[in-house]
């Protein structure tokens, strides 16, 4: 990360930010870590090891206070977690060239998009009986486990939805599964990519974890006692925005 385009404390400001209101509702703000560190110049191959260490810590405080909330379900959060993990770890070790891995972190990218702006509320599809959910619970954590190892992207922006169209629990049982399930994909993906690349600066990081610390519990613990702020995701969602054109100026141009 030597070559930032911008200050280290501006940028610490911009991850508390992005911590703060992503974990007001049980995501740890992978996506928009990312698109931050796309816009000001990190080199592709440490974005997903900084998001994903981002990550572990505000999804850590996450689960916690919604833990405390008493918003935990259990049987909907184990098929996710142990199918994910094996998936992610898998992600991590692969080494995507640079040119495929901001194709597909302009794909999900814009889907992030598209679930902030055009997809605001979720009515279930269906109401899967158990077996069915099973299944539909292992396909997902899969599927998201493999492209939060491979992109350092967290899942939980897919996650949420997902369960609640499928009719497998609600917004706020969605929101705690998303946290653990963010936790333990990161976890996974890091400790892949650290077999074969080292950690950034810690001069650098450290400020970072301890702004997202501080940011990530102050908002979890107001998502899952007080409020849930769609406006913020949308003005989030302009981060996202931003990084794709940063993205597309860079392919194409």
């Amino acid at each position: 990360m030597e070559h930032l385009l911008i200050a280290p404390w501006l940028l610490a400001v911009l991850f508390g930010a992005v911590a703060f209101l992503y974990s007001s509702v049980g995501l740890a703000g992978g996506s928009s870590y990312i698109a931050l560190l796309t816009i000001f110049g990190v080199d592709y191959v440490a974005i997903p090891t900084v998001a994903l260490s981002m990550n572990i810590v505000v999804s850590t405080l996450g689960a916690w206070n919604f833990f405390r909330g008493r918003h935990v379900r259990p049987q909907l959060i184990w098929p996710f977690l142990i199918s994910a993990v094996p998936l992610a770890w898998i992600g991590g070790t692969v080494r995507l060239p640079a040119r495929t891995f901001d194709i597909l972190l302009m794909i999900f990218l814009a889907i992030v998009a598209l679930r902030i702006y055009c997809f605001s509320s979720f009515q279930p599809l269906t109401r899967p009986g158990r077996r069915a959910a099973l299944i539909i619970s292992l396909l997902i954590g899969s599927g998201l486990g493999f492209i939060s190892g491979a992109l350092g992207l967290g899942g939980g922006i897919y996650l949420i939805p997902l369960i609640v169209l499928f009719g497998l629990g609600s917004q706020k049982e969605a929101a705690a599964c998303a946290a653990f399930f963010i936790w333990v994909n990161s976890t996974a993906g890091l400790a892949a990519r650290l077999t074969s690349q080292p950690m950034p600066p810690l001069n650098v990081l450290l400020p970072l974890l301890l702004t997202v610390a501080v940011s990530g519990y102050a908002g979890s613990f107001l998502g899952a006692n007080r409020f849930s702020p769609r406006v913020m995701q949308r003005l989030l969602g302009v981060i996202i925005l931003v990084a794709i054109l940063f993205l597309g100026r860079k392919m194409f141009l």
